[in-house]
């Protein structure tokens, strides 16, 4: 029963996947107009947000996210520039850090699908781009690698492999991990290792799949706990 179950969430996951790819790819959104967030008279903005996909994946995969985000009151920005995030980890990264810097945003949540957080956590560890990144949170991110990269020749793969020299490197500078929050579903296909990291605050959804739980409503409450108690859980 459980691996009909495994079986099945694992199609459904490619479907989900398979719609937002063919959607944007159709309907290509402008993301200036997550920039002035929906407020009311009251309302002050809350700290901008900027997405980060996972590997080809373009920022309107993470459209929910954003659409949520902006609705709640954030300004939320994306890098266009990324594409479908095919680059190394570190060219990636150097695009966001130029982005913070190029629109001088400071006390930045950073919001990341898959290979998108370890491109956030690389920004936060670096001196150009940390300082201007009060926290990352991370969903579905291979951490520790997966052992499925090992089997592709597509160094853009193989590049998630749990022996990978720079992978491992990342995993065990620890100084950021503070400011991580690590969400993750329960059952990750494409993660069997898992998403957990060590000094980070995990949080485990009962999600099935590796890109479903983007559209997850319980992932936009873990989201939204986790900027509101950032200030509290580091202190």
């Amino acid at each position: 029963m459980l691996l009909a179950r495994r079986g099945w969430s694992w199609i459904l996951d490619y479907v989900y996947v398979g719609y937002w790819q063919v959607h944007g790819f159709l309907f290509r959104e402008d993301p200036a107009q997550y920039l002035t967030p929906k407020l009311g008279s009251a309302e002050q903005p809350g700290p901008p947000v900027l997405l980060i996909p996972g590997i080809y994946e373009t920022w309107q995969f993470m459209r929910p996210v954003a659409e949520h985000l902006s609705a709640a009151g954030h300004p939320v920005h994306v890098v266009q520039q990324l594409g479908y995030n095919r680059g190394t980890v570190q060219s990636m990264a150097a695009l966001v850090t130029e982005y913070l810097a190029r629109h001088d945003l400071t006390d930045v949540v950073l919001v990341a699908h898959s290979k998108g957080g370890l491109i956030g956590k690389y920004v936060m560890t670096q001196p150009d781009g940390g300082d201007r990144v009060r926290q990352l949170i991370a969903v579905n991110t291979p951490f520790s690698g997966s052992i499925y990269a090992n089997f592709f020749v597509l160094p853009s793969i193989r590049a998630f492999s749990p022996r990978n020299k720079f992978l491992r490197t990342q995993l065990a500078n620890i100084g950021s991990n503070a400011r991580i929050t690590s969400v993750y579903s329960r059952f990750d296909p494409h993660i069997p290792e898992g998403s957990q990291l060590p000094g980070a605050e995990n949080i485990e959804l009962e999600t099935m799949g590796h890109f479903r739980i983007i559209g997850d409503r319980r992932l936009l409450e873990v989201v939204d706990r986790a900027i509101a108690d950032y200030g509290s859980r580091t202190a």
